[in-house]
């Protein structure tokens, strides 16, 4: 009852803010006269011309690349670390500039996806089937009209779906798919649009996979890895299914409301580390969520517009190992937890170049295990952004403020303390030259990240006088972008130089022995990198383009928390942090033609390191990951049929991104579309 309480004052805090922007304000009907929601340039235009760093993944280059899930696509992204246990079922989250992924939030259609037990989200479990694009921000948008939450970190993966689109004669549209593949893939879904009046329409979709997973792999043991075998990996199987369902009220053309509500569940094998001489493979994980969001977006005048969003998610996760050495024989633990959210945004524009957005979000979040003497913490967060924009043709500044105050009770114990912070952000992009899309930009934002349920309460880990995580960034770029001719239909390349700086990372370090941990705030980590991106477009005959993409990410990620040599941080000392490879990148080209169309890509990445001790023995070789696809579109009566074969890492390198999770060899997959 005390955290309905907390959560209601939350929210009605935030309706005298509504009343104030709303009153004696007359509707209109103004085509996108807000710039903040306007949707009409080209995606790389966009890119370039913003003050930080962004990056986009269209439906038709996520098709190009042959991705099956999320985690797949923003591989391809520049200053992305996916952390990957390997196979479809394991465990993937994103790493933006080695900063963690704590601190990296996930959008889904604008409301954002959270896990306040680790503070991380697997994004394997996101399939790209209706997903219409991708969007990677550092920092933060440009877009200064959003909920609070996207103010409060170092960056942001928007996942954003499909809408619906008619024509004016047809009034559903209808899309089935199944694409099957090695070890026993197998992944059958649909997609339904229906209109059901002028103003309201209806998307629902849903999909089933099914694999074995246990793909080949090679071992090597031995002091000079002189000597090898060939194995299979086990207790992989993974069986997933995903249902969604939303309404779309469209009333006119500057009123939206958007209704979703989603349905995952998943089970899946969690294969061990693949040392020599240990063969059992015992742990099995299960999880449900449930989640129903809405969105609605009114602009009322020239000068006025509000956002307001709100969402209830539910999750569930069991974890069962049948082979736990403990005296029960086994260990099986349930986890739930709950979230209730609410954000409302007001937009001021001022002028035509001048705009101003207030947002504010409450949220609650709980957490509640079957573990004896669970500390089942309650979360409340209010969160509260002031931020300005102007924009001319050659400049475009846009400033941020944002308040946090999170506030903990637990169920045993004590809790960890409230924390009252501010975050400040500016951001500038220059075009020096009138008549050249060219760009000169930079950001500066100073954020945080709360610790998580697990870091706090975790068993005799956690440690609930923890503080939160602090990042400072700096990041200075050039861009370019500019339509050349006929044949070079476009080119654009960005270039930019960052620094990141963590304090306060959140480290674990053993105290009476080396099997008790405890989680302490030690961590001290110097990020300096540059990112490079290049699109370019090809028109080489007539019906024939050719698109080629490439991006490059060069850091050194430098544990400083200690230079004593006699600590055991003095050991890591000005050492590459772990799983950071020096350079990483990737490439795209993609071919089309009358006839079929052609893609192949790229990933690659140098050595790493499994720990802070850049030792020899903790060395990870780096990697390059080949695939290439053919697909082919044609009409059967009113039937639009695709065709898609690819080649997986055809090269059939033995890899792995993490240390002894190898990941899989070659591979094939074949997709066939049939919309109506």
């Amino acid at each position: 009852m005390k955290a309905w309480l907390k959560f209601v004052s939350i929210s009605v805090g935030c309706a005298p803010l509504l009343t104030t922007f709303a009153q004696e304000i007359p509707d209109s009907i103004r085509n996108y006269s807000i710039p903040e929601v306007r949707v009409t340039e080209r995606y790389y235009t966009r890119e370039v011309r913003s003050g930080a760093p962004i990056q986009i993944l269209s439906g038709d280059e996520l098709r190009a690349l042959n991705a099956m899930q999320v985690s797949d696509a923003v591989k391809h992204f520049a200053g992305v670390t996916v952390k990957d246990y390997g196979g479809i079922g394991g465990l993937k989250t994103i790493s933006l500039r080695s900063l963690g992924a704590q601190h990296t939030t996930i959008g889904y259609d604008g409301v954002t996806v959270t896990d306040c037990q680790t503070g991380q989200v697997d994004i394997g479990r996101f399939s790209l089937h209706n997903v219409d694009r991708l969007m990677l921000n550092n920092g933060q948008s440009d877009q200064i009209f959003q909920s609070a939450r996207y103010f409060a970190s170092a960056g942001v993966l928007n996942i954003f779906t499909l809408t619906p689109r008619f024509s004016e004669t047809k009034h559903s549209n209808f899309q089935t798919a199944c694409k099957a593949g090695s070890w026993g893939l197998v992944n059958p879904s649909f997609y339904w649009e229906q209109r059901l009046s002028g103003k309201w329409s209806l998307t629902a979709d849903a999909e089933w996979l099914s694999s074995d997973g246990d793909y080949p792999y090679i071992l090597y043991y031995g002091g000079e890895y002189d000597q090898k075998s060939r194995e299979k990996r086990k207790n992989t199987s993974v069986r997933n299914l995903r249902a969604e369902a939303a309404l779309f009220g469209n009333f006119s053309e500057t009123e939206h409301l958007r209704l979703r509500a989603y349905y995952y569940q998943s089970s899946r094998g969690l294969p061990s580390a693949t040392t020599f001489y240990y063969d059992d493979e015992s742990q099995h994980l299960w999880d449900k969520n449930v989640f129903i969001q809405g969105s609605y977006k009114k602009e009322f005048n020239r000068r006025w517009a509000i956002k307001l969003a709100g969402k209830w998610d539910w999750n569930y996760q069991r974890y069962l190992d049948e082979d736990y050495k403990g005296s029960a024989g086994k260990l099986e633990n349930n986890y739930y937890q709950q979230e209730y959210y609410l954000s409302a945004v007001a937009l001021y524009r001022a002028t035509d170049n001048l705009s101003f957005s207030l947002a504010t979000d409450g949220s609650v979040n709980k957490l509640h295990a079957d573990a004896a003497g669970f500390a089942s913490p309650v979360r409340y967060s209010w969160l509260t952004a002031f931020a300005g924009k102007y924009v001319t043709n050659r400049l475009t500044l846009s400033a941020s403020l944002l308040s946090t105050i999170v506030d903990e009770t637990v169920s045993d114990g004590s809790s960890a303390e409230t924390r009252r912070r501010l975050s400040p952000y500016v951001s500038m992009s220059f075009k020096p030259f009138p008549q050249e899309e060219f760009r000169i930009r930079a950001f500066y934002k100073h954020i945080f990240r709360l610790p998580s349920f697990n870091d706090l309460y975790y068993g005799v880990t956690g440690n609930r006088d923890l503080n939160p995580e602090n990042v400072t960034q700096y990041n200075v770029g050039l861009a370019y972008a500019k339509k050349m001719s006929s044949f070079l239909s476009y080119i654009s390349v960005t270039a930019d130089g960052y620094i990141n700086r963590i304090d306060d990372k959140i480290m674990a370090i053993p105290t009476r022995n080396l099997f008790i941990w405890s989680m302490v705030n030690l961590g001290k980590v110097d990020i300096k990198g540059l990112d490079l991106t290049s699109n370019l477009g090809l028109s080489l005959w007539k019906d024939f383009e050719l698109t080629l993409t490439g991006n490059y990410t060069f850091q050194k990620a430098l544990d400083v928390t200690s230079s004593d040599p006699s600590t055991v941080e003095g050991k890591t000392y000005k050492n590459q942090i772990a799983y950071t490879p020096s350079s990483s990148g990737s490439a795209s080209a993609v071919l089309e033609t009358p006839y079929i169309d052609l893609s192949y890509s790229m990933l690659f990445s140098s050595k790493r390191y499994i720990s802070g001790e850049n030792i020899d023995q903790n060395l990870l070789n780096g990697y390059t990951d080949h695939s290439i696809s053919v697909s082919k579109d044609f009409r059967w009566k009113k039937v639009l049929c695709a065709v898609n074969a690819g080649l997986l890492n055809f090269m059939n390198k033995n890899y792995e991104i993490v240390k002894n999770f190898p990941m899989p060899g070659r591979s094939f997959r074949v997709t066939l579309t049939f919309k109506y």
